[in-house]
């Protein structure tokens, strides 16, 4: 009998899993682990890739990036410690075709490069678009230039002819597939350009107040990038170096991880709410289990086995169902991270490394803790069952779960979920939520319960009603339980409902009608009246006209700040970069002023977006610093404005309220919508070459098509919160279903007819869902508001048609559930039922 325990709970395992008792759990873990490997698979190929291409994503093993050229002592360092340098200079412009090839324009994001380039990776190329890829160490030739293919389609353009660049005309020699150090996709939506750095000037698109991206890239030995970084880092923290920045392998590219980041966030967040649902659901189908095999037990005890036999017995067959279930459930998530690896199509590389296998691993150490620590405490429980229970079905029947059980079981999977999500925040945020929602849902759900008893009146109610009613007030417990695992699973289906569609809808409409679609930058200032006089004459007579200037904050106060000086990471970016600055006597008419007071031509003062004063801890009164063209000025906060980004207007942090500001380099941008001729944006580009024509349609149409990529993602994944939210609402719908059975066949036997019976099971199921719908849909639009109101920063208020729909959501879910769970309920001949009851 040593081994006996190992056939006992292979035999068993067979046996329920032909019998269908298993099918719950190993749904519910199939669900947890498949959602989890995914994002895991996902995760670690993504990281993979950037380890892998890190030092291509940069262009070098180090880059040095800036708004203004490097001080020349930057490379001479580097070429004296022995390393390779390469600088590039990127910034948005608009390209155009010839007259005789239709005039079409558009804007693309131009580089200039020169010999060397790039330092790591290799430039992939090709002689037409859908030609034969090739590899290739080369840049442009001087006269040449490389574009993406999707410019030659939208320019009408072909390989060999001839691409105009503010006042140059370079031939287009090559299709440019791949550019190692682009960056994630996310960040770049126009078509690339890729040019000599000697035909630049010709191009006379560089002016004084022009905002340009420099980046000195060096590669080496290991050791020679460690000294030049030191060097340089040195060199940044001491002296007045503002604006520079080192990329190195472990900062990567920002905005590519930023990006990336928080589309993992999201998935990990749906994930893990995943996890969380099939707990409750291995909880509950686990209880329905052990339930199931009391009699059983018992007649095995009467047979001779011991406590710790059944104990071991039913270990071996969780074991294994566990691991069968967690294997299923990794397979399924393999496949589905392909699923994201699509669906996030240009955002990720689809050549990713193959996975490593910890999630795999992972997956697999989570679903057997989901089945022990949920579903084994009740089911040992059995190896307790006394043998006269056989003789006296009263007894050896199952005991709440000790608190120190349960309490460990609880830590364990909430520590491993902690683990998983990669992000302590995340994590909290996610456990911490789904304890306090089900807190919330379920000391409602008690008082509802509570409630209802009152307030149907037995004497005038119909029969089923208040047979249903008994039904729930009979077992609260169950009620509450049925209701909060429902409220739970339907507030994460309104809540992407409501995100998808009203705040979304709501978004959009926040945008006026007449609001500006054109804005043009580079204007240069003997160019102004001409443009203005060309926009009057299309027919727009309405539009912001207003000077750029660049400008960096040096001291607040007459007190040196720098980023180190503050502690949010936007601090930080604001005042390492160089402001957009701008001056006009009069206030402008979509700016409110919320503090202090606009002076027209009040010299020495300036007017400062309330968020930017937030930002950095401004103040009226406080006197700010500016380098502006190498001329420094100092300038008294008069006012705080209230900015109305949405309206798309022409903004600025910071307005000097003045008509003109002498000796300062200075463009002029304007913003208007364009008139609907054909060929306007065309022949404005004709006639000023210089400028950059940004159509905000088009731009916010592909920003939005970047976003719907991480949103079908999100809601792919949702579906297994929502399967995990079935499953447990089928575990709760059917944990009673052997009472129901006692229930109904008693009802039967005196003479309840079966519609009766249909009548009273569909009205219970309807209110638990009812309840459940309302429950969910009213914290949904909760949080909805709180998400328009403090993450998008519009008004909105849900519809009372939310309410509405959550609850009858819930009520068709409950139904089908009970349907597809109690059939067999009505099915069921009395007298078996009777004779199970008595047996």
């Amino acid at each position: 009998m040593k081994h006996s325990f190992w056939r006992l709970g292979w035999r068993t395992l067979w046996r329920d899993l032909r019998a269908g008792e298993l099918r719950l759990l190993i749904v519910a873990v199939t669900l947890a682990v498949a959602a989890l490997s995914a994002v895991g698979f996902f995760s670690d190929r993504l990281k993979g890739g950037l380890q892998r291409d890190a030092r291509q994503l940069l262009g070098g093993d180090l880059v040095l990036a800036s708004d203004n050229p490097a001080p020349p002592a930057f490379e001479a360092e580097a070429r004296r410690l022995g390393l390779q340098v390469a600088g590039t200079l990127s910034f948005p412009t608009m390209g155009r075709a010839s007259d005789e090839q239709g005039g079409a324009s558009r804007l693309v994001a131009l580089k200039a490069v020169g010999a060397g380039y790039p330092l790591r990776g290799q430039l992939v190329v090709a002689e037409r678009p859908g030609a034969p890829e090739q590899s290739t160490r080369a840049v442009p030739a001087p006269g040449e230039a490389w574009v993406d293919a999707p410019l030659l389609e939208a320019l009408g353009l072909q390989v060999g002819d001839p691409l105009l660049l503010g006042d140059s005309r370079l031939r287009v020699a090559r299709v440019l597939v791949l550019e190692p150090d682009r960056g994630a996709g996310f960040m770049s939506f126009a078509p690339r350009v890729l040019i000599n750095e000697r035909d630049l000037a010709a191009t006379r698109l560089v002016q004084p107040a022009s905002r340009i991206s420099y980046r000195l890239a060096v590669a080496g030995e290991a050791p020679a990038v460690q000294a030049y970084t030191r060097w340089a880092t040195t060199e940044l923290q001491g002296g007045e170096r503002r604006g520079l920045r080192l990329e190195s392998l472990e900062s990567g590219r920002p905005e590519m991880r930023q990006t990336l980041d928080r589309a993992e966030k999201f998935l990990n967040l749906v994930a893990l709410l995943a996890a969380l649902l099939s707990a409750v659901a291995v909880a509950l189908a686990a209880r329905g289990f052990a339930a199931s095999h009391l009699d059983d037990c018992a007649l095995l005890r009467v047979l001779g086995l011991s406590q710790r036999t059944i104990a071991l017995a039913y270990s071996v067959e969780f074991v294994l169902a566990g691991l069968w279930a967690s294997a299923l459930g990794v397979a399924l998530g393999w496949g589905v991270h392909h699923a994201f690896v699509f669906l996030l199509a240009g955002l990720v590389d689809a050549a990713l490394p193959a996975a490593s296998a910890w999630p795999a691993l992972l997956g697999l150490g989570m679903g057997l803790t989901l089945l022990l620590a949920f579903g084994l405490p009740p089911v040992l429980q059995l190896a307790q069952v006394p043998p006269l229970r056989v003789i006296r079905r009263d007894l050896g029947g199952l005991k709440p779960a000790s608190l120190l059980v349960l309490g460990l079981g609880v830590l364990g999977f909430a520590a491993l979920l902690m683990a998983v999500s990669s992000d302590r925040l995340l994590g909290l945020i996610a456990v911490g939520g789904f304890a306090g929602a089900v807190l919330l849902f379920a000391g409602l759900s008690w008082v509802a319960v509570k409630l209802l008893r009152r307030s149907v009146n037995e004497n005038t109610a119909p029969r089923w009603l208040v047979l249903a009613t008994r039904q729930i007030s009979a077992r609260p417990a169950y009620a509450v339980v049925q209701v909060s695992a429902l409220a739970v699973g339907l507030l994460a289906l309104v809540l992407l409902v409501l995100l998808r569609t009203d705040l979304i809808s709501s978004w959009r409409q926040a945008t006026p009608p007449d609001a500006p679609n054109r804005f043009v930058i580079n204007v240069m200032p003997e160019q102004g009246a001409d443009f203005q006089s060309t926009l009057k004459q299309a027919g727009v007579t309405n539009y912001d006209w207003y000077p750029m200037i660049r400008g960096r904050l040096l001291a607040v106060n007459g007190q040196a700040i720098s980023p180190d000086d503050f502690a949010s990471d936007r601090a930080k970016r604001l005042v390492d970069r160089e402001f957009n600055l701008s001056n006009a006597a009069e206030q402008p008419p979509h700016n409110s002023v919320v503090a202090g007071r606009w002076t027209p031509e009040e010299a020495g003062a300036i007017s400062v977006e309330e968020g930017l004063a937030q930002t950095l801890g401004l103040k009226l009164g406080d006197v700010l610093r500016f380098d502006i063209g190498g001329l420094q000025t100092e300038s008294r906060i008069s006012s705080l404005r209230k900015v109305d980004w949405g309206s798309l207007h022409a903004n600025f942090f910071v307005i000097y309220p003045v008509s003109q500001l002498q000796d300062v380099p200075v463009t002029y941008l304007a913003a208007f919508r364009a008139p609907a001729q054909p060929g306007f944006d065309n022949a404005l580009v004709r006639q000023f070459p210089n400028i950059t024509n940004v159509d905000m349609s088009s731009t916010l149409n592909q920003v939005q098509r970047v976003l719907e990529q991480v949103v079908r993602a999100v809601e792919f994944l949702f579906a297994f919160t929502l399967a995990a939210g079935l499953v447990v609402l089928f575990a709760a719908v059917t944990a009673t279903r052997e009472e129901r059975s006692r229930e109904f066949a008693i009802m039967r036997a005196v003479g309840a007819s079966a519609r009766l019976l249909r009548q009273v099971q569909a009205a219970e199921l309807v209110g638990v869902g009812l309840l459940a719908g309302s429950l969910a849909s009213a914290v949904a639009a909760v949080v909805g508001w709180g998400l328009a109101r403090y993450v998008f920063d519009f008004a909105w208020n849900a519809s009372p048609w939310v309410l509405l729909g959550g609850a009858v959501a819930g009520a068709v879910l409950a139904l089908a559930a009970g349907w597809w769970g109690l059939r067999e309920v009505l099915r069921r001949p009395v007298v078996e039922t009777l004779r199970r009851a008595s047996a």
